[in-house]
C-alpha cells in the first residue's frame, strides 16, 4: 500500500491530476487557475502539463464559468469549476439553480451533468468580506444538487476524483484553513463512498457531527472531554446533500445525544435538517434536546473577530455539558 504524507492542497491537486489522466474529458476551469495555478496553488502545475485547452484560465466571471460548464457536460465533458472564494460563487447563483440542478430533470434523462464546482469555503484564514462565507445550505436545499465537503488530505485525494467522475452536478467544498494542513494520504485505494459519512472518534456518550474545518474542533474537544471522562462519537458528515443518516442514526441509537457543529448561521441550516431528522428517526433514544453549535445569524465578522463567531473547543464542551445535563 502506498501511502504518503502531503498537504490537503497538495492532495486535491494530485487528486485533479489523476482524474485528468484518467479521462481525457476531465477539464479544469477558473480564474487564475492556470499560470499562477490558483490563489490555493491547487492546480498548480496543471496547465503545464496538460495544457491551456484541458486547464483554462477564464476571464472574471462566474456565472460565464459555470454557464460553459453546462454546454460542455452536455457535450459530454467533465468540468471542474473553481470559484475563487465561497462569497464569488452568487455571481454564478442563477446557473447552479436554475439550469445545473435541473437540466438532467428538464431533458427527462437524455442529458447528464457531470460537472463539479470547486468552492473553498468557511473562515479561519483572516480574510476580508466575501471570502469566508459558508453557502452550503443553499446548495444542500436545490434538488437535483449534491454537496461533498472533505476534512483530511486523504479524503480530499479521493473525493475529488469520485466527484469528477459523478453524473449529477457537486458542489465540492474545502475548508480552506485546512488547505496546508498535512496528513497520511493512501494513493491506492479510497476510504469510503463519497456521500458516506465516517465515525472519525468512536464514542458512547454524545454523538458530534460535523464537517470541513469543524472536523479538527470536534476532534480537540473529544480529546479534552475524554479527559474528564465523557466519550464523544465524531463523525464527520462527507456528504452534506444527501446525508447519510442511517450513519448518524445508528450512532444516536447507542449514544442519546446529539450535538452538530458547523460554522454556517444557524437558521435553516444543515445542522437544523440534522437535528430534525435525527429527532423525528430516533426520538424514543433520545436522553437529552439535540443542540447546534454554529456561527451567528450575522454577517462574517472582520478578521480580527472572527474566532469570536466560529464554533471553538470551549463551545463545543459546553455544548456536550449542557446534554450530559439533561437526565436520562
Amino acid at each position: 500500500m502506498a501511502v504518503v504524507t502531503m498537504t490537503m492542497a497538495k492532495a486535491l491537486n494530485e487528486g485533479l491530476r489523476r482524474a485528468m489522466e484518467k479521462d481525457p474529458k476531465v477539464v479544469l476551469m477558473g480564474e487564475d487557475i492556470g499560470k499562477l495555478g490558483g490563489v490555493f496553488r491547487i492546480t498548480d502545475g496543471l496547465q503545464k502539463d496538460f495544457g491551456q485547452d484541458r486547464v483554462i484560465d477564464t476571464p472574471l466571471g462566474e456565472s460565464a464559468i459555470v454557464g460553459t460548464a453546462v454546454g460542455l457536460a452536455m457535450r459530454g465533458y467533465r468540468t471542474v469549476c473553481e470559484i475563487q472564494f465561497d462569497g464569488f460563487v452568487f455571481p454564478a447563483f442563477d446557473q447552479i439553480v436554475s439550469q445545473v440542478a435541473k437540466l438532467h430533470k428538464r431533458s427527462d434523462g437524455v442529458y447528464t451533468m457531470g460537472l463539479v464546482i470547486r468552492l473553498p469555503f468557511q473562515g479561519g484564514i483572516g480574510a476580508i468580506e466575501h471570502h469566508s462565507e459558508s453557502p452550503e445550505a443553499y446548495f444542500a436545499h436545490t434538488p437535483g444538487l449534491r454537496v461533498v465537503s472533505c476534512s483530511t488530505p486523504n479524503d480530499a485525494y479521493w473525493m475529488i476524483q469520485q466527484a469528477t467522475h459523478h453524473d449529477d452536478p457537486i458542489i465540492f467544498c474545502e475548508p480552506k484553513s485546512r488547505y496546508w494542513e498535512k496528513g497520511e494520504v493512501d494513493l491506492d485505494s479510497p476510504p469510503h463512498d463519497l456521500f458516506d459519512a465516517v465515525v472519525r472518534h468512536p464514542g458512547t456518550d454524545v454523538t458530534v457531527v460535523g464537517y470541513g474545518s469543524s472536523v479538527k474542533t470536534m476532534l480537540r474537544a473529544a480529546e479534552a472531554a475524554a479527559a474528564e471522562g465523557t466519550s464523544l462519537e465524531v463523525i464527520d458528515l462527507c456528504g452534506v446533500a444527501p446525508i447519510d443518516f442511517d450513519t448518524l442514526e445508528r450512532s444516536l441509537n447507542k449514544t442519546g445525544r446529539l450535538v452538530v457543529v458547523q460554522e454556517a448561521p444557524r437558521t435553516a441550516s444543515v445542522g437544523s435538517e440534522i437535528v430534525a431528522e435525527l429527532t423525528e428517526r430516533c426520538f424514543y433514544s433520545l436522553r437529552a434536546p439535540g443542540l447546534r453549535v454554529t456561527g451567528y445569524h450575522v454577517p462574517y465578522p472582520p478578521a480580527r473577530i472572527e474566532e469570536d463567531y466560529r464554533p471553538t473547543v470551549d463551545r463545543v464542551l459546553d455544548a456536550v455539558d449542557r446534554v450530559m445535563g439533561f437526565e436520562s
